[in-house]
């Protein structure tokens, strides 16, 4: 992977700009400076390796060089953008899952809010970060890591959820190059329609763990208060994408976006 290939392999999708660079301590961060610096729509930042890559809550992503697919794409965003600000993680997650699947057949699924799952294990996480001018949303920078190979996969003893990578899955390597131009091309063809019901209920079909019963918490145990743990049934996806659940004596209630982990019950 280099500057020209990957402009190359690209240029059919006409994107802002394209950044290539073989380190970074993060995409996120790199995207945010080019920002500053005029970035325009669809700019992209792709790094061979991250040294400081995050996810959520801080919690630090590993990306070695050449086992991993880590970039960050600039969204300038739209009016209707700026409408579906909570579910551009979601774009993000479902651009990843459906290049899996009508790419490479996998059986890829989302883990609300912002993981895709193979077979129940985690192969990408998304981290979308807003950036604002008072109290209008002026850009976001949607970032993205999947794990390609092997070595990307860490250990499950250090791990947040148990995780594989898509050649194992695959069975054979994979051409990253061609694996972030399939992810490019969902987030393009779903993108003007975020804020559609389509968006919604293709998002609520591809839902990790339907139908089965979960724990979600809202601390991941690494401070000292306690986690606030609630148990239910995943039935779906609210208007504004807050994730439906039945408790055991049928009532619905909703988990809404913030610091909270999923987990199967089991």
């Amino acid at each position: 992977m280099d500057q020209t290939t990957l402009q190359t392999r690209l240029a059919d999708l006409h994107l802002g700009a394209v950044r290539y660079l073989p380190q970074a301590g993060s995409t996120n961060d790199e995207a945010s400076r080019w920002i500053v610096q005029g970035a325009p729509d669809l700019a992209l930042v792709v790094a061979d390796e991250q040294t400081s890559g995050r996810g959520r809550r801080g919690r630090q992503w590993f990306t070695p060089p050449g086992a991993a697919l880590a970039f960050s794409l600039v969204v300038q965003p739209t009016l209707e953008d700026a409408f579906a600000l909570t579910r551009m993680t979601a774009l993000g997650a479902m651009a990843v899952a459906d290049a899996l699947r009508n790419r490479f057949k996998l059986p890829a699924k989302i883990k609300w809010p912002n993981d895709v799952l193979i077979e129940r294990r985690k192969v990408c996480g998304v981290l979308t970060e807003a950036q604002w001018t008072g109290d209008r949303l002026s850009s976001l920078v949607m970032g993205v890591g999947i794990n390609v190979a092997s070595p990307s996969v860490p250990p499950d003893s250090v791990a947040s959820f148990p995780s594989t990578c898509i050649e194992t899955a695959l069975g054979k390597p994979v051409d990253r190059e061609e694996l972030l131009h399939a992810v490019l091309v969902e987030f393009l063809r779903w993108r003007p329609r975020l804020s559609s019901a389509d968006f919604l209920r293709a998002w609520e079909s591809n839902l990790a763990f339907r139908n089965e019963w979960v724990q979600i918490s809202a601390s991941d145990g690494q401070d000292d208060k306690a986690p606030s743990v609630e148990e239910g049934q995943v039935i779906g996806l609210a208007v504004d994408g807050a994730l439906k659940l039945r408790n055991r004596f049928g009532d619905v209630f909703t988990v809404a976006f913030g610091e909270v982990r999923l987990r199967p019950a089991s």
